[in-house]
């Protein structure tokens, strides 16, 4: 598994890994998670971003750990389960994915799949622009029943990943060779059937 940028930790982000995995080694998971989640609210460190997914991971949150590696860049096929859990545990509303990223993710400059997120959300009429009804680093938990109680539907486990919103309007615009062929032949069909005529013609009015 590997992040995007990944650079030397200095300073305090130094300081947060250092004490995160002190924490994993003494058994307090949960405190490393809450010193990284914290961090990385306000600083955008792909270090810290990536060790948390990891933590979240081990905690079996697997939503939780989709949307920070989601964030991070990170790269492989432990992540991409993990991202699929998120997409399935959210439903897909691209809304509640956008507020579930860390508060310093979502702040310009942002690489292109979390711009491509968020316009996914604006296209989706959500409101980007709120703050997010809960801590950042949290995940969308699992939706409420639908009308008359019945229970929402199961999640789907494929796995997904979110495309950039230009994909479709490229695939549009790609060269349709099936079209091609289509029109080609009809064209030979009518070139031909034209050619019969005549040549019939000729047949029955010699000369």
């Amino acid at each position: 598994m590997q992040s995007e940028g990944t650079e030397a930790a200095e300073g305090t982000s130094a300081q947060v890994l250092a004490q995160a995995r002190a924490a994993v080694d003494a058994g307090a998971v949960w405190r490393a998670r809450d010193l990284l989640a914290a961090h990385v609210e306000a600083d955008r460190d792909l270090a810290v971003l990536t060790m948390l997914g990891e933590v979240y991971t081990s905690m079996g949150d697997l939503p939780r750990a989709g949307a920070i590696w989601f964030a991070a860049g990170a790269k492989g096929d432990e992540v991409d389960a993990a991202v699929a859990a998120w997409r399935a545990q959210s439903r897909d509303d691209f809304t509640l994915m956008w507020h579930s990223l860390p508060a310093s993710v979502r702040v310009e400059p942002m690489p292109r799949r979390i711009e491509a997120l968020r316009e996914r959300a604006r296209a989706a009429g959500g409101d980007v622009d709120a703050e997010a009804p809960r801590t950042a680093s949290d995940v969308v938990g699992p939706r409420p029943a639908g009308p008359a109680g019945e229970p929402a539907a199961a999640p789907s486990t494929e796995l997904t990943t979110l495309p950039a919103p230009d994909a479709e309007d490229e695939e549009e615009g790609k060269f349709d060779a099936s079209w091609f062929v289509a029109w080609v032949l009809a064209v030979l069909f009518v070139v031909f059937a034209v050619i019969g005529f005549v040549t019939a013609l000729g047949w029955v009015v010699p000369g």
